[in-house]
């Protein structure tokens, strides 16, 4: 991968998965548990089952009703194709297992750093219009360096350490951009680390709203109002996304996306991709009704505090 401006590398091609340029690392590097995402345990550096010699997914189109779920929902901003491409140079874990063993310690770190770098590109587009966007260009640029870094630089960085800098001014651009128009009537019952597990958030409007590091599994958002609604490190396993727009969410992933449920109606961010697993049609049933309860609170960590 050659040096890249910030908008280039802010291209889908770079920080979202490219699996035809990537030795298949997600179905090697990464271990799994039996659970309802996989049917079998697998340990980290073991290849999956399904990998075939040319690493592509023999069961591609079947995983969900195979009981691969977790491989549906997993991305790895791009981090596959940059260790596999740039920091290998084009030189595959089967080639000798010292390249193994580096590579499958290498593309956790990168992928870490891949998904940082996301953040910061977001970030920088929220404040450019009102901020000097020097601080967080030069956010961007160090992580940006770093994600380029040898193996042996890779192996041995700080991640936790990048995410501690870079959190005050992810914090600052999310309220920045959530001061930027009307806010919706949330009050106390929404915040960060909140426990919306579960919860009846139909057509609530949390325009301006901060859930970040909120737990949102199976929470009904059917038709919320999510514009400049800070949505970092959320967990939106099996929350219901049907009819809702997506566009104006600050810091949404492809992974939380990816582990919701949508349908046709569902209006996703430019440069996101529809999941396969989605409703292709408009569920008729998923209308808008007010909330009806509020959840306890419940911390969270990492960025998301």
């Amino acid at each position: 991968m050659a040096a890249r401006t910030r908008v280039e590398l802010g291209r889908r091609e770079d920080l979202g998965a490219d699996c035809a340029n990537c030795f298949g690392l997600c179905c090697v590097a990464l271990a799994f548990a039996k659970s309802a995402d996989f049917p079998f345990d697998k340990d980290a550096g073991d290849p999956c089952t399904n990998l075939d010699d040319a690493d592509g997914c023999r069961i591609h189109p079947h995983l969900r009703e195979r009981g691969f779920s977790g491989c549906t929902v997993f991305d790895c901003s791009g981090a596959g194709q940059k260790v596999s491409r740039h920091t290998f140079a084009g030189r595959s874990w089967r080639d000798d297992p010292e390249t193994r063993r580096s590579m499958f310690a290498t593309f956790p770190i990168v992928r870490r750093l891949h998904d940082l770098l996301r953040y910061l590109d977001e970030a920088i587009t929220l404040v450019r219009a009102t901020h000097d966007e020097t601080s967080w260009v030069a956010a961007f640029e160090r992580v940006r360096l770093l994600s380029d870094g040898t193996p042996e630089d890779l192996t041995t960085l700080d991640v936790d350490a990048e995410y501690d800098r870079a959190r005050p001014l992810l914090l600052e651009a999310s309220a920045i951009a959530r001061r930027q128009g009307p806010v919706g009537v949330h009050g106390q019952r929404v915040g960060p680390g909140t426990d919306l597990v579960g919860a009846d958030l139909r057509g609530a409007d949390l325009r301006g709203a901060t859930l970040r590091g909120s737990l949102a599994i199976a929470a009904d958002l059917r038709g919320a109002r999510l514009d400049r609604c800070d949505l970092l490190g959320v967990d939106l396993r099996d929350a219901d996304l049907r009819g809702t727009d997506l566009r104006g969410a600050v810091f949404l992933t492809q992974m939380q996306v990816n582990a919701a449920r949508g349908d046709a109606a569902t209006v996703l961010p430019e440069g996101f991709q529809r999941p396969g697993h989605w409703s292709t049609t408009a569920d008729a049933a998923a209308g808008v009704t007010p909330p009806r309860r509020g959840p306890s609170g419940r911390g969270a960590r990492s960025l998301r505090r």
